[in-house]
């Protein structure tokens, strides 16, 4: 079993030539056509080719990266929030205890 890698335009415009799969010298078990539309490789996983460009895996890093900051962002207000809260608590309680206004006397 083989497959044809077919001719492809790399990230720098370079084109390169179309080859068969497994190569020669390469691994044996890697019979098919992996890889994107301007990168492309032999594996042995028939469903590991996708058809676009290898460039947009950059925006999905980059999408990845901008949620997670603001993930981040959101997690670090909340617990600075939860500390000012406990503090404001902690530091307004009265230091003595209330008069409740009646006097405990054994009869």
């Amino acid at each position: 079993m083989s497959a044809e890698c077919s001719s492809y335009l790399n990230a720098d415009k370079v084109l390169v030539s179309g080859f068969s799969c497994p190569r020669a010298g390469g691994d044996a078990r890697a019979v098919f056509c992996c890889g994107f539309q301007d990168i492309k490789y032999c594996c042995d996983d028939p469903h590991s080719f996708f058809p676009y460009e290898h460039s947009y895996m950059w925006w999905l890093s980059v999408g990845a990266l901008v949620g997670l900051s603001i993930a981040a962002v959101v997690l670090f207000a909340f617990i600075i929030t939860v500390c000012v809260l406990c503090y404001l608590f902690i530091s307004t309680k009265p230091r003595s205890k209330l008069d409740s206004g009646l006097s405990l006397q054994m009869a």
